[in-house]
């Protein structure tokens, strides 16, 4: 009779997981990933083209910090829509071979962690995610977006920060202006749809600044106002080609990376928030036309 004793003998114990070595190797990534996000913003930061080319990032990718914002510059600025593998997969498709190796890094938060101090930290991890175009999904032609001009300004003065007043005219010729005295928007009469929600974009984003940051001065809001406008812009298919950025380094006062990072932060937040209560103001205007048609 066969004896079959040895099958319940030790197996050979692979080597035990080093948890040091781990989070050595996770940290370097991590620092790696940082010091991309850094070298990319100072870049951004020194040139106005490349500037203009990170907003129009932000706004393709509401839903991204500016930190990865800047990694998908950096990594794919071409990038329309992005997923990781689980994601690609459970739309049945899969990422090309070829472009297996080459994901965009992105940041993602692992939840809050108390420190030895006691002090409560955010840990955060490497993402790999990767385009549309890395993988086996049919790519189509992106459709411009539209929208009927007076449902879209209702739903840029929708809950709008401060109140909005119609003028004959404004100094030097300027469309639309907040005075943070009055904490008031004035908007000059007579403008094209296109031309009032520029002006009308900025000096609302301008409110929102004065009401949310800590140390508000005109020009430094005046600047990442123009940025949210664009943004917003952007992500609601105006006409933004009239729009400058040429030196944001004057108006960010600063060189540090990571000082860049934080007030790019400060103008995707601003935009995220006015976004964000006008989508709720366009589904609102949607849903009794939806009705009527249902009738």
């Amino acid at each position: 009779m066969s004896n079959f004793d040895d099958i319940f003998e030790s197996a050979p114990q692979t080597d035990e997981f080093d948890k040091e070595a781990w989070a050595a190797k996770k940290k370097a990534e991590r620092d790696e990933v940082y010091a991309l996000a850094d070298a990319t913003a100072e870049a951004v930061c020194a040139d106005g083209g490349k500037f203009r080319d990170y907003l129009d990032v932000q706004a393709a990718f509401r839903n991204y910090s500016a930190t990865n914002a800047l990694l998908i510059l950096a990594t794919k600025p071409d990038a329309r829509r992005l997923g990781d593998k689980d994601f690609w997969r459970d739309q049945g498709v899969y990422i090309k071979r070829q472009e297996f190796s080459r994901p965009i890094k992105i940041v993602e938060s692992n939840g809050e962690y108390t420190r030895d101090d006691g002090s409560i930290g955010v840990s955060y991890n490497i993402k790999r995610v990767y385009d549309i175009s890395q993988t086996t999904a049919r790519t189509r032609a992106p459709q411009a977006v539209s929208h009927d001009a007076r449902a879209l300004l209702n739903a840029l003065i929708y809950k709008r920060p401060a109140p909005v007043q119609s003028v004959d005219e404004l100094p030097n010729g300027m469309d639309a202006v907040y005075d943070r005295e009055q904490n008031a928007v004035f908007v000059r009469r007579g403008l094209s749809a296109n031309d009032l929600f520029c002006g009308l974009s900025k000096a609302l984003a301008q409110a929102e600044l004065a009401r949310t940051g800590e140390e508000y001065t005109e020009e430094n809001a005046g600047f990442k106002a123009q940025c949210v406008s664009y943004i917003l812009g952007k992500e609601f298919g105006v006409d933004v080609t009239g729009y400058a950025f040429e030196a944001p380094a004057d108006f960010l006062r600063t060189d540090d990376p990571q000082t860049i990072r934080t007030e790019l932060t400060d103008i995707r937040d601003t935009a995220y928030d006015i976004s964000s209560r006008m989508m709720r103001s366009l589904e609102q205007s949607k849903a009794p036309r939806q009705s009527e048609q249902e009738r």
